[in-house]
């Protein structure tokens, strides 16, 4: 029997239109160019031995990261399904140094994206999930075209954030400020189908996502925060790819922690780029993200790279860390 109940991305996104009639329709376009480029990215991760696209690229990127091949590749896919179709302004990619500019002979749009073209690409060779990561801001620069600025917003700006899991299956997960839906693409039609409809964190969850091989180098609050979770048995469960780490927790429940060691006091994690998307997306599905002293989307930011500590997930262990970290109080040593 046929499913009459099954929901595209595209439907989705139509009937979301639908509600505001000033719509133009650019921020729908831009969803649909965005699901393009994670289809032709989700086809190369899958294939990717067999192309031959695993493996270093042989450089490095703003970061000082080596660069993988399918990095690359994702980078350009992204750049390109967007870059011409007169939605956008400008763009931003963890890969880039700089803006990237909507050639001349272009349209432009009233909207800025930002992206983590290729989440964990260190793992693309172990085949565990990967993702991308991308936000929007609306234009609020002065000229025709883009400007720095755009994309030089804090998070609580965002119109929209979401990432793409590439994994067993692969999924597409947003938000534009009215709860957090999930769409998992169904290779025998090419189509992104709802599949998690208003998704909600749990409230609180026993589970910890951290690289205890940098425990040695925290700041002692943080390592007895650590400490203080282990006393009341939580639960550790990292994977080493952050799409990956969040999204079993934004469906299961727990607390991400990357905190600031002493290698990278100012933190790992990029602001622009991973925190503060996936800060839009936890705080609409009930959760809450923060540095250790204030909301991820209050930070303003003030260069594309810019790094911050991160700490995310449900909403009871997020919050605790925070009091914990900026001293404001200290949570129970007992086991519960």
């Amino acid at each position: 029997m046929v499913d009459t109940q099954i929901v595209s991305l595209d439907r989705f996104i139509i009937e979301q239109e639908r509600l505001y009639p000033e719509a133009t329709g650019r921020f729908s376009n831009i969803m649909y160019d965005i699901a393009l480029a994670a289809k032709i990215v989700q086809r190369e991760v899958g294939r990717a031995g067999i192309a031959e696209i695993l493996g270093r690229a042989g450089r490095t990127n703003i970061q000082g990261e080596d660069v993988t091949k399918l990095d690359v590749f994702a980078n350009n896919a992204f750049i390109h399904a967007i870059e011409h179709a007169g939605n956008i302004c400008i763009m931003a990619s963890e890969e880039n140094e700089d803006c990237i500019e909507i050639p001349e002979e272009y349209p432009v749009g009233n909207y800025a994206l930002l992206m983590d073209p290729l989440d964990g690409s260190s793992n693309i060779d172990a085949n565990v999930s990967i993702g991308t990561i991308f936000s929007i801001h609306k234009k609020i620069s002065a000229g025709e075209r883009g400007a720095i600025e755009d994309c030089l917003q804090p998070g609580n700006r965002q119109v929209a954030a979401g990432y793409i899991i590439y994994g067993s299956s692969t999924m597409l997960v947003y938000t534009t400020g009215s709860g957090v839906h999930g769409f998992t693409l169904d290779p025998s039609i090419g189509e992104f189908i709802l599949s998690h409809a208003n998704i909600r964190i749990p409230e609180r969850a026993k589970v910890l996502s951290m690289n205890e091989s940098n425990y040695p180098k925290w700041p002692k609050d943080v390592r007895s925060y650590a400490d203080s979770l282990r006393k009341r048995s939580y639960t550790s469960r990292y994977i080493g790819s952050l799409v990956a780490d969040f999204h079993r927790n934004l469906l299961y429940g727990g607390l991400f922690m990357y905190p600031p060691d002493s290698r990278k006091p100012e933190g790992k994690l990029r602001l622009l780029y991973e925190a503060a998307p996936l800060a839009f997306v936890v705080e609409q599905a009930g959760g809450y993200a923060t540095n250790g002293h204030i909301s991820i989307l209050d930070i303003e930011p003030t260069e594309l790279h810019q790094r911050v500590p991160l700490y995310i997930g449900s909403p009871f262990e997020t919050r605790e860390a925070e009091a914990w970290i900026s001293g404001r109080k200290q949570p129970s040593t007992s086991a519960e």
